[in-house]
């Protein structure tokens, strides 16, 4: 597992849902659609909701299942 896959992993089971923006900021990734690929590939179960901010602009927010 690489280390930026584990920060998401440690950060969806530790303190909730993640979007790109936060994954961006916080922890300086800046794909996180490759790295929720890559924990889905290893057989975790990430769900991916859809929203609008203020703007109209779409994003995704990840969310690990049970």
């Amino acid at each position: 597992m690489t280390p930026q896959a584990q920060t998401v992993l440690t950060h969806l089971s530790q303190h909730g849902p993640i979007t790109g923006v936060e994954a961006e900021q916080v922890y300086r990734i800046r794909h996180l659609p490759r790295r929720i690929a890559d924990l889905r590939d290893m057989g975790f179960s990430i769900t991916s909701s859809f929203h609008k901010d203020a703007t109209g602009q779409r994003y995704a927010r990840y969310t690990l299942g049970a």
